[in-house]
């Protein structure tokens, strides 16, 4: 035991809360820049089985940030190198290593098997899927967004309200740290404050860390933060689907044009423009599926359709229903 002895000296751990961690299952979706941190440190405190959910390959341009990897694991999934990099920390941690993308059912699966879920992916499409999945579920979910020298990390579900009550509405703008750049360190702090969090979820400590947002500014290196707790749940957000989810009858619409998406997402979608957006009239009773790359221009048509009187909507997200990185 002496592996962990200097965290059961702490009066919320001791023998009990390690017991706690030994037996528990968390779930992390992506092994980038946050799930970095968050699957080293779940992974040395020894929690007992961890699930690992990404799709991408190692690339030079991960280094800076990912400090699970090394040079000669470019190319490599990132799963597989994941594994074998906690297997050598900590060989008493059980790791399901799984190369594939989150879809909205794959979400749900998920989050059955697991006592936590930590949304380390810093997309907002994955983002909400997991906390449909987890609020139905009473899952608690970590969630995290890193951009630049800023981020935040919040714990949301089981009991505390969900992502949605926080956030009920898409950015304006899609921007990522491929297209505004990030430094390593915040992305390492704010991966290490999702573990943090995790880990007391798991131990049920009094303060629950559900409830509660911690944001970060490292460029004047201010911390902040605020309690959610009460505030109310939407009751009309637009749900992601996956291609498995269609139903007969549903009128899917590709919003990305034939040069950017030369084979429509959904074989059965017809290409819509902004332009014939502006004049389309919904159909009643019938549900209307929007597709695109990142789920935001669907998020966004779908909401301009709703002022236009549709009432059934849902949003597809390419990102969502492949093995794209």
């Amino acid at each position: 035991m002496s592996r962990y002895a200097r965290q059961i000296q702490l009066p919320d751990v001791g023998l009990d809360g390690q017991d706690k961690f030994s037996r528990a299952k968390v779930a992390v979706i992506g092994a980038g820049g946050l799930g970095s941190p968050v699957l080293l440190y779940l992974a040395g405190a020894g929690v007992g089985h961890l699930t690992v959910l990404d799709a991408d390959h190692v690339s030079q341009s991960n280094l800076h940030r990912q400090p699970l990897y090394r040079m000669s694991d470019i190319d490599r999934p990132k799963v597989a190198v994941a594994a074998e990099a906690i297997a050598a920390l900590n060989p008493e941690v059980t790791v399901d290593a799984r190369q594939c993308s989150l879809t909205p059912d794959v979400a749900t699966q998920i989050v059955a098997d697991a006592d936590v879920v930590i949304d380390a992916a810093d997309s907002f499409a994955v983002t909400y899927c997991l906390s449909d999945a987890c609020y139905a579920a009473q899952t608690p979910l970590i969630s995290a967004s890193v951009l630049g020298q800023a981020g935040y990390v919040g714990g949301y579900c089981a009991c505390a309200p969900s992502l949605r009550a926080v956030f009920p509405d898409l950015p304006q703008t899609g921007a990522t740290c491929a297209s505004a750049g990030v430094l390593g360190p915040v992305v390492g702090v704010v991966g290490s404050l999702q573990a943090q969090m995790a880990l007391r979820v798991l131990l049920g400590c009094d303060p629950s860390p559900l409830g509660r947002m911690v944001t970060v500014d490292l460029e004047s290196f201010v911390f902040g933060g605020f309690d959610f707790h009460g505030s109310p749940e939407p009751n009309d957000g637009f749900s992601f689907i996956s291609k498995g989810m269609l139903r007969e009858g549903d009128l899917v619409f590709e919003l990305r044009d034939a040069d950017e998406a030369p084979e429509p997402l959904v074989a059965s979608a017809r290409y819509m423009s902004q332009d014939d957006l502006a004049h389309f009239d919904p159909i009643p009773d019938r549900r209307i599926v929007l597709c695109c790359q990142s789920g935001l221009r669907a998020w966004q048509a779908a909401s301009v359709l709703r002022a236009r009187g549709a009432r059934s909507l849902a949003v597809m997200a390419a990102t969502l229903c492949a093995d794209a990185p």
